[in-house]
């Protein structure tokens, strides 16, 4: 809990194979900018050779250390939320938790990355033809992404997933919460984006920890726009291909500073400055 007298806080990260992620630094830069002494742990499953199953033990010992709250990433947004006391209305809407508020003995799950997504879209790609997309990804980040597209005024969304139980999951969810758009799943990608307007990707592949392109790249045209989730490395192949033929692209920073900027104000109460927090994600480079 956030310590009003000494003005110290304390707050982390929990999922796989983070050792590389920018929000130590930039939720650290924003607290000082704040008057806050803030430090942010890296509570890797990985390097503590653990599995989902540890999440009840994490988030016990984060709170025994007085922790104000955690971020949640791949892969534990969506098992998280089993250990949850209280839920936003957009946490459940969206099935996956990527901010836990820990006071007063209860937990409380938040989701910033589709507010995060969707504003960074909103300024990176201002004028896209969303009349048909295709979106690579269902987990945690897919479905914020996925209702994020959804909320921007996306006509047909095709959702493409290797757990196809999950993608039909998710798909009849957002059909339901909005019954205006056509929302299906995939089974023939090639074929989808002949059709689609646009890309959406929000899986691992790309990360430095799982290199490569998430679909065969001689299926992107110039007349698609290309939106990205991942952010180190900033360009990652399918940006780097797409923006070689001429698409209009987004890459992964914008969201990963607009999800911190909400989780900021969580776990802090405070204001943070959007234009300060980009500004420091743009100065530690790509």
């Amino acid at each position: 809990m956030l310590d009003i007298s000494a003005r110290t806080i304390q707050v982390g990260l929990i999922g796989s194979g983070i050792q590389l992620s920018r929000s130590p630094a930039l939720h650290v830069a924003e607290g000082r900018a704040n008057g806050l002494s803030l430090s942010y742990e890296l509570i890797d499953l990985d390097l503590r050779r653990v599995g989902l199953s540890a999440l009840p033990a994490l988030l016990r010992e984060v709170e025994e250390r007085g922790f104000a709250g955690v971020n949640v990433t791949y892969p534990a947004k969506q098992a998280v939320m089993a250990e949850i006391d209280v839920l936003s209305p957009e946490a459940k809407a969206l099935g996956a938790v990527n901010t836990v508020v820990l006071k007063d003995g209860r937990r409380t799950g938040h989701n910033t990355d589709c507010s995060g997504f969707a504003e960074s879209f909103r300024r990176g790609l201002p004028d896209a033809d969303l009349a048909s997309a295709v979106q690579l990804g269902a987990g945690g980040a897919g479905a914020a992404v996925a209702r994020a597209m959804l909320q921007l005024g996306t006509r047909h969304l095709t959702i493409f997933d290797r757990d196809a139980a999950r993608a039909e999951h998710l798909a009849e969810k957002l059909a339901q919460q909005f019954p205006g758009a056509a929302v299906d799943v995939g089974t023939d990608l090639r074929t989808a984006m002949k059709e689609a307007t646009g890309l959406v990707h929000a899986t691992p592949t790309g990360t430095a920890a799982h290199p490569g392109l998430p679909l065969d790249p001689t299926w992107i045209e110039p007349r698609h726009f290309v939106a990205e989730i991942v952010y180190f490395p900033l360009e990652t192949e399918l940006l780097k291909v797409a923006r070689a033929k001429g698409c209009r692209t987004v890459d992964g920073g914008g969201m990963a500073v607009f999800q911190a900027v909400g989780a900021f104000q969580h776990f802090t109460g405070l204001t943070p400055d959007p234009q300060r927090m980009l500004a420091h994600f743009a100065a530690m480079g790509a």
